[in-house]
């Protein structure tokens, strides 16, 4: 009688046999020379060597070739690690590498890539001014601004410490950004439902878990909030600013993703009317 597979152990053995397939393309397409190994004089097969990676992960090479075959051995988030280095992944690899061998990536690897905001960046949002506009990631945190996000909000980002330039985290504690948003008590509830929301995709991340606890301890309102247990998705809405000097604007939020797996996302602020478009105009003129 034949043994019967279930569609687990099928799906498993699937995943072995794509983890060897993808070990092996990074492998050959690899340069020896640009990874500084000793020239040989002819090589049998494009790029590096089973041998040649599994000494630069320092792991067997008989365990290695039977990675790549796509036996069924278990291998440490250690050791994956590893080989993702050796193996010159970018995040995107190692993020797939991970996943076809069935583990979760660490946080600490999650979390590996300075989030900062590159000259590009930082470009795009310096040249949509007059129109305020912010760069920030999945949990709120401003990577970017511009000059008119600024005026429009009353704070000067650049003077605060990065820890602190977080929407959720200044609206709950800065007076002048509480000030700006004249719905506050209609659009905080959306915003810690939408951060409860993504938080449910990173349980158990100390990155994540480290920004909830602060947040509930220096805000009394995000603690009643937070009890409520709602959740919500992202969404293009108009909300309404008061500005000291120009008065009150109705701008709609425009959200755009860099990328649709890391979360980070451009918000516009664009006028929902003529008077509110006549007076971003004159709150950034008035500033030069």
């Amino acid at each position: 009688m034949s043994e019967i597979t279930s569609p687990t152990d099928a799906g498993q053995a699937d995943n072995r046999k794509q983890l060897g397939a993808f070990l092996r393309a990074r492998r050959e397409s690899l340069d020896p020379n640009r990874l500084g190994l000793p020239r040989m004089r002819q090589r049998r097969t494009p790029g590096l060597r089973r041998e040649e990676v599994a000494q630069l992960a320092d792991v067997g090479i008989t365990w290695y070739t039977w990675l790549e075959q796509g036996r069924a051995i278990q291998a440490s988030t250690k050791t994956l690690s590893a080989i993702a280095h050796a193996l010159q992944c970018n995040e995107a690899e190692t993020h797939h590498l991970f996943r076809l061998a069935g583990q979760s990536l660490p946080a600490s690897a999650q979390h590996g890539g300075c989030e900062k905001l590159s000259p590009y960046g930082q470009r795009l949002l310096d040249q949509l001014d007059p129109l305020p506009a912010i760069i920030s990631n999945a949990r709120f945190d401003i990577l970017g601004f511009n000059r008119a996000y600024c005026l429009l909000m009353g704070v000067d980002l650049a003077t605060l410490p990065p820890e602190d330039r977080n929407c959720i985290y200044l609206a709950f504690t800065h007076e002048q950004w509480r000030a700006s948003q004249l719905d506050w008590d209609d659009i905080m509830p959306k915003m810690v439902a939408l951060f409860r929301a993504q938080m449910a995709e990173h349980l158990g991340d100390p990155v994540w878990e480290r920004q909830l606890a602060r947040y509930l301890s220096v805000s009394e309102d995000f603690r009643a909030l937070w009890e409520r247990h709602e959740v919500r998705s992202i969404d293009n809405n108009v909300k309404r600013f008061l500005h000291p000097q120009v008065g009150e604007m109705s701008l709609r939020q425009n959200n755009w993703w860099s990328a649709p797996r890391n979360g980070d996302r451009m918000l516009v602020y664009i006028p929902a009317d003529e008077q509110s478009e006549r007076r971003l105009q004159q709150l950034s003129g008035g500033a030069e």
